[in-house]
C-alpha cells in the first residue's frame, strides 16, 4: 500500500492541447530540489498500475503500435513531451514519469515527487522545464535535480515556456508573450493580443499559435506578424524536414486545417483535401518522408507529402490522439476532444 500512497501527491501536466487548472495554493521554490526516484517493480503488480490505453508506441512508421502504458497510474490522461529519446509523461494528479530509450523491456520511472501540482513540462535546449504553481518554473540541471529559475510572471495565466537556441525564453500567456534574455530575471511583452500556447524554432525563424491564427517572427521574438488567419484560431505549429506545418480552427466552416510552409513560414500549402473534415484534428508530425495527423477517426499518415491519407490506427471511444515523435519512433497519446 505504501507504493500507491506515495503517488497521492502528484502533478498536473499541461500541455498545448491538454486543459489546465491552477490551485491558488503555490510550492514554495525553496523546497523543489528533489532528485528521480524509480517506481518499484513490485506495484506493478497491484490494479492501480493495470493501466492500458494511455500512451502507444510505433518504431515502424505507423504500421503496428504498442501500448507502453503499465507502470503509469490508471483512468488518467497525460501530456507527453520527448527530448533527447527520453519520453516524459504527466498525469492528471499522480505524477511526472520517464521512460528512456525504446527497447521492449524499458519501464517507467517517477521523476520526482512534490507536494503540490506541475502543470506543464516542456523541452529546451538546456534541459527540461516544469511549470509548478504561481508561475514558479523548476529546470532539471545536469545532475538530474530540479532547481528554481525564472522569476515569476504572478499576474498572468501561464500557458507555456519556450527557450529559443540562443538561449532567449519565451512564456506564453493567456494575454499574449513575453521574452527573457537574461535567464528569466527580467521580463518584456512583445505580443499582447491574445494568447500564445505553441511556439517552435527553425533556421531563425520563430511561429507561435495565437487567438488570431498563426503568427510569426523574423527578430528574434520583438515583432510578430500574422501569417495565417481566415477568421479562425492557431491550435498547433510543428518545425517538418523541410519548413512548418500548423493546424488552424476556422470559426467559419467549424473544421480544423491542415498546411505546410516550406519558404519558412511565408506562404502555406493545405495538405488536408483528402482528409475528413474535423473540428478536432489535434497534431500534425513528419517522420522520415511521411506525414501522421491525430484525427477523431485515429491516426492518419501520407506518404505523399499529403495529397492521400490512410488511417493506421483507429480512435479509441471519443478519443483523439495527440503525436509526439523522438528520431523515428512515433507516439500517440488519447486525449478527450476539444482540449
Amino acid at each position: 500500500m505504501k507504493g500507491i500512497q506515495t503517488f497521492a501527491f502528484f502533478l498536473l501536466f499541461h500541455l498545448l492541447g491538454a486543459c489546465q487548472s491552477t490551485p491558488e495554493n503555490g510550492l514554495p521554490l525553496a523546497t523543489a530540489n528533489v532528485q528521480s526516484t524509480s517506481v518499484n517493480p513490485l506495484d506493478f503488480m497491484t490494479p492501480a498500475f493495470a493501466a492500458t490505453n494511455l500512451i502507444f508506441k510505433s518504431t515502424n512508421i505507423g504500421q503496428t503500435w504498442q501500448d507502453i502504458s503499465a507502470g503509469l497510474p490508471v483512468d488518467k490522461g497525460v501530456g507527453c513531451v520527448v527530448q533527447n529519446g527520453e519520453i516524459i509523461v504527466s498525469n492528471s494528479g499522480d505524477g511526472v514519469f520517464r521512460r528512456q530509450g525504446t527497447s521492449a523491456t524499458t519501464t517507467w520511472e517517477k521523476e520526482m515527487l512534490l507536494p503540490n501540482p506541475v502543470f506543464g513540462i516542456y523541452a529546451g535546449p538546456s534541459g527540461m522545464y516544469a511549470l509548478l504553481a504561481n508561475n514558479n518554473f523548476l529546470q532539471k540541471n545536469a545532475t538530474g535535480t530540479w532547481a528554481p529559475v525564472f522569476t515569476p510572471l504572478k499576474s498572468e495565466h501561464v500557458q507555456m515556456v519556450f527557450e529559443a537556441l540562443n538561449g532567449t525564453v519565451f512564456i506564453g500567456t493567456d494575454s499574449g508573450l513575453f521574452k527573457s534574455v537574461d535567464q528569466g530575471k527580467n521580463w518584456k511583452q512583445v505580443h499582447s493580443d491574445g494568447w500564445v500556447y505553441r511556439m517552435v524554432e527553425s533556421k531563425g525563424v520563430l511561429l507561435c499559435t495565437n487567438q488570431r491564427g498563426i503568427l510569426r517572427s523574423t527578430d528574434g521574438g520583438e515583432h510578430w506578424d500574422v501569417v495565417i488567419s481566415e477568421g479562425g484560431v492557431g491550435i498547433d505549429v510543428e518545425v517538418i524536414g523541410n519548413g512548418f506545418a500548423a493546424i488552424t480552427y476556422n470559426t467559419e466552416s467549424e473544421t480544423r486545417r491542415v498546411r505546410i510552409s516550406t519558404d519558412g513560414g511565408i506562404t502555406w500549402e493545405a495538405i488536408d483535401a483528402n482528409l475528413p473534415p474535423s473540428a478536432n484534428i489535434s497534431s500534425i508530425k513528419q517522420v522520415g518522408q511521411y506525414f501522421f495527423c491525430g484525427h477523431p477517426n485515429g491516426v492518419y499518415r501520407s506518404s505523399d507529402g499529403g495529397v492521400n491519407w490512410e488511417l493506421v490506427f483507429p480512435a479509441i471511444g471519443d478519443k483523439v490522439f495527440s503525436l509526439f515523435v523522438a528520431g523515428d519512433v512515433l507516439y500517440a497519446i488519447p486525449r478527450v476532444a476539444g482540449c
